[in-house]
C-alpha cells in the first residue's frame, strides 16, 4: 500500500513508518521540518507540510491509498487544540485527493461508556486522569466527532499510557477499553498496521491494549 503518514516523527509514528517499510509499504511521511525524521529508506518520502492547511497537503496524499494519523497534543496544558483542527484539515485534503481510509490515534480515557474497564478503575483513576489532562482529552474527543461526522472509511484506536519498551503483542477490544496499564509503540504501531486492511473496524474506536 501507498501510505501518507501525519505525526510521522513523534514515537508512534516512527515506528509506524518502520514497521510499514519493513513490511514492504511505500510512505510519505509528513513532518513539519526535514530534520524531525532521522529515518533513509528507498521507500520513504518525506514531505514537509502544514497539517492545518488542506491545501499544502495535496503532494503527500496524491495517489495514497490510506492515511494514518499519530499526531499527539503538545502537551497536558495546550489549548491549540491540534488534533482536532489537524483532522479537520486532513480530512478536507483526503476528500479533494479522493482517499478514504484513514486510522487514527487517540487515547483509551476518550471512552465514555467505561465498556471494558473494572469499576475500581473507573471510580478512582479515570476522573482524576481526566482532570489532569482535561485538554488532551477535549482535543482527541473533538478530533473523534469530526471524523465520525465525516463520510471518510476511519478507524481511531484508543490505547492507554504509551512506553518506549519492545514489543510483546497486542489486543483489541471493539467499543471498549483493555485493561492493562500501558502499551508500547511498538506494539501500537503493529496494530495500526493491522487495523488498515481490516473492514470489519471501519467507523469503529478500538481499545487496544498489551497482550496478557
Amino acid at each position: 500500500m501507498k501510505l501518507t503518514v501525519f505525526g510521522a516523527s513523534g514515537g508512534t509514528g516512527q515506528a509506524f513508518v518502520r514497521q510499514a517499510l519493513t513490511a514492504g509499504h511505500e510512505v510519505t511521511a509528513v513532518v513539519r521540518a526535514w530534520s524531525r525524521l532521522p529515518l533513509d529508506h528507498p521507500a520513504l518520502s518525506v514531505v514537509v507540510a502544514d497539517v492545518f492547511d488542506p491545501s499544502s497537503l495535496a503532494s503527500a496524499l496524491s495517489g495514497a491509498d490510506a492515511v494514518v494519523s499519530a499526531l499527539g497534543p503538545r502537551g497536558r496544558k495546550d489549548t491549540t487544540r491540534v488534533c482536532s483542527t489537524a483532522i479537520r484539515s486532513i480530512l478536507t485534503a483526503m476528500a479533494d485527493a479522493d482517499v478514504r481510509r484513514i486510522v487514527a490515534v487517540s487515547a483509551q480515557p476518550v471512552l465514555r461508556t467505561g465498556a471494558g474497564e473494572p469499576l475500581w478503575f473507573r471510580a478512582t483513576v479515570l476522573p482524576i486522569v481526566r482532570a489532569v489532562f482535561r485538554e488532551v482529552y477535549v482535543d482527541l474527543e473533538l478530533m473523534e466527532r469530526a471524523l465520525s461526522a465525516s463520510t471518510a472509511e476511519w478507524t481511531v484506536l484508543r490505547p492507554p499510557y504509551l512506553t518506549d519498551k519492545p514489543a510483546v503483542g497486542y489486543r483489541t477490544a471493539l467499543e471498549a477499553s483493555v485493561p492493562g496499564g500501558s502499551l508500547s509503540r511498538a506494539d501500537l504501531a503493529h496494530a495500526m498496521l493491522d487495523v488498515l486492511n481490516d473492514p470489519t473496524t471501519v467507523r469503529h474506536a478500538l481499545g487496544v491494549g498489551r497482550a496478557r
